[in-house]
């Protein structure tokens, strides 16, 4: 099986995209995610994307949470509304981080968890993984894992497993929306 890295939002978006992909490759999960705030939060989801990853047998990837550079990149962008232009750049942000890794350490294609929220745009999502795979000569894909009810399963895993389900994506811009 082809080596997928996946980025990973949090624990219980996860849930049905590991599921779905672990029998076509072989799957690492990635969680690069500094965009979550405040950083007492962004351990809480850590620890549920580990308990998601323990579950599944899956081997767990953390990035040092570098929320300054995240801020930095987004700057500009604080007042846009959730799902605007702030949103597009923190998937590049975090995507670009993700190809980087993979490709740096041998992995044949990388993916997000993203697609899976109703509340994200899978078609840009896609198109920002697909610009970064043609800069970084990696192979991106490019899946809406919303589709076949998968944002309700993934509900219903993570009542399953007891996971913690946050009420806002992750920046504080998104919590005040």
């Amino acid at each position: 099986m082809k080596k997928l890295l996946l980025h990973s939002c949090c624990g219980p978006c996860s849930t049905v995209v590991i599921e779905r992909l672990k029998d076509r490759f072989d799957v690492t999960v990635f969680y690069c995610n500094p965009n979550i705030e405040p950083f007492e939060e962004y351990e809480k989801r850590k620890e549920e994307q580990k308990k998601v990853c323990k579950f599944f047998n899956i081997p767990f990837v953390d990035v040092d949470y570098d929320n300054s550079s995240w801020r930095e990149f987004v700057s500009g962008l604080e007042n846009e509304k959730e799902g605007g232009k702030r949103c597009e750049k923190c998937f590049v942000f975090r995507l670009k981080q993700t190809a980087e890794y993979a490709k740096a350490h041998n992995f044949e294609l990388f993916a997000t968890t993203l697609s899976v929220s109703p509340h994200k745009n899978t078609e840009v999502i896609n198109a920002v993984g697909e610009q970064i795979s043609k800069e970084l000569d990696i192979e991106f894909l490019a899946e809406s894992f919303k589709k076949k009810d998968g944002y309700l399963r993934s509900i219903n895993l993570s009542k399953e497993l007891n996971l913690y389900r946050q009420n806002y994506c992750g920046c504080l811009f998104s919590k005040r929306d």
